[in-house]
């Protein structure tokens, strides 16, 4: 009703399909716009198109919030949702279930023997794609991809202005209140970002938000990518991750959106430090794994860099008295890149929409290759 007075004067027809959209998008026969405006895309999974293909019938689902389970229910008619808490409840109520949401653990699926469907709830799955169960039955792995993207990339915003506009030296300050200008603009510390190059190592879901609030910036962006698909409009240039050192030489900053797989294990190494700009910063919301600890805390002490944000490291957590704390030009934030006001509520949206399409037989979104690791 509130959305009908919203329309008073718009014509029926206009009015008729506004309605549609909104009751189709509130019922769950359509993904809702916060997942569309992600482009989640389809990938191989069981359908009705499938010969032997059977309805599901139960689906162990997250329960700590009855509301939600209810929520969850109305997609899937038919199908029985168990709400647990726990992993260890988990995998002891899969036994005889179709699909499990949001735990993923080696536990939960040796347990299920009839399991066709896990989906996770991070984007990071390098601990998930190698578990046995995958391969010996066949089961089908969804992630969290793209549904952290917009807190992701603003965090490697704010980490980047830290140290473009001399924050990690001015809040140190304030315990103190010490106003000194010439410690936080010292030789000339203070960068503006539009015309630098931004380099997006990783372009998928959160590598595509980072490029764009960097092009938002006026910033050059380019970027590498393992597909081969073509970029965005607002991604100058893609190149295969063979081009990464060139690419490096030419970026001021580089980002690092790369998921952990053997390819990207040690990725960033002392070879590639001395490929980029003395003035030119790496930030990394990735995995702490990618990257050479050593080889970027000497690249930091030798000036081959002019800074580093980090939300992830190696080892993590940090240890207390790790150099990487001390280091001027180096910002650190716990791993807590993905968390935002409005995260757990588009994965709940993708809960929903991944359960509706396995309970109607149709492909699920967010599709892991198990070859690629992501």
């Amino acid at each position: 009703f509130a959305a009908d007075a919203a329309l008073d004067g718009a014509d029926g027809a206009a009015r008729s399909a506004t309605l549609r959209l909104a009751w189709d998008t509130a019922t769950g026969t359509i993904p809702p716009l916060a997942l569309r405006e992600l482009g989640l895309r389809e990938g191989p999974s069981p359908t009705r198109a499938d010969p032997g293909w059977t309805p599901p019938r139960k689906v162990v689902v997250p329960g700590d919030e009855p509301e939600r389970v209810a929520w969850l229910a109305r997609v899937a008619p038919g199908v029985e949702l168990v709400p647990v808490r726990t992993a260890a409840e988990a995998a002891a109520a899969v036994a005889d279930a179709d699909a499990v949401i949001g735990f993923v653990g080696p536990d939960v699926l040796a347990a299920g023997r009839k399991l066709r469907w896990a989906q996770a709830g991070s984007a990071g799955v390098e601990r998930y794609v190698g578990l046995p169960a995958f391969r010996e039955h066949g089961i089908v792995l969804t992630n969290a991809q793209r549904i952290y993207g917009p807190e992701i990339a603003e965090h490697v915003l704010a980490l980047l202005l830290a140290l473009t506009r001399g924050l990690d030296r001015a809040i140190p300050l304030q315990a103190s209140g010490s106003w000194d200008r010439a410690a936080v603009s010292a030789g000339g510390a203070l960068v503006e970002l539009r015309g630098k190059t931004l380099l997006v190592v990783g372009l998928g879901g959160i590598g595509t938000e980072v490029a764009r609030l960097g092009d938002g910036l006026g910033m050059r962006v380019v970027a590498t990518r393992a597909s081969g698909r073509p970029g965005p409009p607002f991604v100058e240039r893609v190149e295969p991750p063979s081009a990464l050192a060139t690419l490096a030489r030419e970026a001021d900053v580089v980002v690092n959106c790369t998921p952990l797989t053997p390819e990207t294990t040690g990725l960033f190494d002392a070879g590639f430090f001395a490929a980029m700009k003395p003035e030119a910063y790496f930030i990394n919301i990735g995995r702490g794994r990618s990257v050479d600890t050593d080889a970027l805390v000497a690249a930091l002490r030798e000036e081959k860099i002019a800074g580093a944000g980090l939300d992830v490291t190696d080892p993590e957590p940090l240890p207390q008295d790790h150099p990487l704390w001390r280091l001027p030009g180096v910002v650190v934030t716990p791993h807590v890149a993905a968390r935002s006001d409005l995260a757990e509520e588009r994965l709940w949206l993708l809960f929903r929409e991944n359960l509706r399409r396995f309970a109607s037989g149709e492909p699920l979104l967010s599709v892991v290759d198990p070859e690629r690791g992501y």
